[in-house]
């Protein structure tokens, strides 16, 4: 086993204050194995602001840097959390495992297939851990259904799925988070790769690979915004969409979605099986929060609480530990924990780069079919054949 895991949070904007909060959760707890000696981040002050923050939970402040360069070259971290925008996934990822770093990337691990597996191979080379940063799988509600639907098969043989919403909810492009997310050069795609990255891992995980995909995507509103260098700027990122999946199963399923339908909002997540159905409440983040259900034949019903208990019943000592450590439920704290753990312990993390890429793959079918006008085979987007809405994206970053 490795000494104290010398942690670097590369990127301090939105999603980085949640994998923060994991830490200083962990923190609390009494776990010890790691210290966040750096942060990272292009604008100085928010890498002040960030490593203040975490000296309220550890005795040293961590150091602050502008440039993966700067940080790799004063060699104060053995791993790196990665938490930037999509477009520098890669760019901060690669030359961190080159420097034998360890690293946990946000999802979607790359902007492309392309950019991911750069960052898999990087880590391959090196014999460095690359984790994908997946929360959603995580929380005892997914870990709970799972267990019943998957492995105790409780509503029998899966058949298909149903998981469709609409809603009139424009983004905010006052938002530099929103700007660049909207921008598919920069974000690789909108809400089927950005939330959608997590309805994908939990789908894969579930219900295993995707053989076949068929969609159609859509931007509806013509969205622009002000950007301070690159003058007005359109929004080039779906905002609806309709996919059909066949599973190398034979599982068979619907996923479609709209941010860009006035009037009366829908949605419904329903899966069924040859004795009942699994109901979900939330179309991209799946049973991780507090609702949903079973119903079965004779329309008896089992609530998501019911299913946790069971479940909770069935675990050893061991497993509760490596699942939830120190009575931990949140995502973000679990995923931290075990990107510590790998670290440490020189294992493969829960959520690998293959599982990340994997699922992102996914994500990017539904690109490839609409713009194809075809169906495609996502082992050929994960073998980088089928490419063509990803190709602008790989020129622009030279990848």
């Amino acid at each position: 086993m490795s000494d104290t895991v010398r942690l670097a949070i590369v990127g301090c904007g939105g999603i980085a204050k949640a994998h923060l909060n994991g830490y200083k959760a962990l923190r609390q707890k009494g776990y010890d194995r790691f210290v966040i000696s750096a942060v990272c981040d292009p604008v100085h002050a928010r890498g002040d602001e960030f490593a203040k923050l975490i000296s309220e939970f550890q005795t040293d402040t961590p150091k602050v840097f502008t440039s993966v360069d700067a940080l790799l070259k004063a060699r104060v971290c053995s791993a790196a959390d990665i938490c930037t925008p999509h477009y520098d996934h890669h760019q901060s990822a690669v030359p961190c495992l080159d420097a034998g770093v360890d690293v946990m990337v946000e999802k979607p691990i790359g902007i492309t297939v392309r950019a991911s597996r750069k960052i898999i191979e990087a880590g391959e080379k090196r014999g460095c851990i690359v984790a994908t940063a997946e929360n959603v799988r995580r929380y005892i509600g997914e870990r709970a259904m799972r267990w019943a639907v998957v492995e105790q098969k409780m509503i029998g043989e899966l058949r298909m799925f149903f998981v469709q919403g609409t809603a009139w909810s424009p983004p905010d492009l006052s938002r530099e988070a929103t700007q660049w997310r909207v921008d598919r050069l920069y974000s690789g795609g909108g809400p089927v790769m950005d939330s959608g990255a997590h309805y994908m891992d939990t789908v894969r995980h579930f219900f295993g690979d995707v053989d076949t995909l068929f969609a159609h995507a859509r931007t509806f509103e013509k969205l622009e915004f002000a950007h301070p260098t690159r003058g007005q700027v359109a929004a080039t990122v779906e905002d609806s969409w309709m996919a059909t999946f066949k599973f190398k199963s034979g599982l068979i399923g619907v996923w479609s979605f709209s941010r860009s339908a006035p009037g009366t909002p829908f949605k419904h997540a329903l899966y069924y099986g040859s004795e009942g159905s699994m109901e979900d409440k939330d179309l991209f983040h799946h049973f991780c929060w507090t609702d949903g259900e079973l119903t079965f034949k004779d329309g008896k019903k089992k609530s998501l609480k019911d299913i946790e208990v069971a479940y909770l019943l069935t675990l050893s000592e061991e497993q509760r530990q490596r699942l939830f450590p120190f009575g931990l439920t949140d995502g973000f704290s679990i995923e931290c924990w075990d990107f510590v753990e790998a670290c440490a312990h020189r294992r493969r993390p829960e959520v690998d780069g293959w599982d990340g890429l994997k699922a992102k793959a996914m994500s990017e079918a539904i690109y490839e079919s609409s713009l194809c006008g075809q169906a495609v085979k996502v082992d050929d987007v994960l073998a980088g054949k089928v490419e063509a809405y990803q190709r602008p994206i790989n020129e622009l970053w030279k990848l």
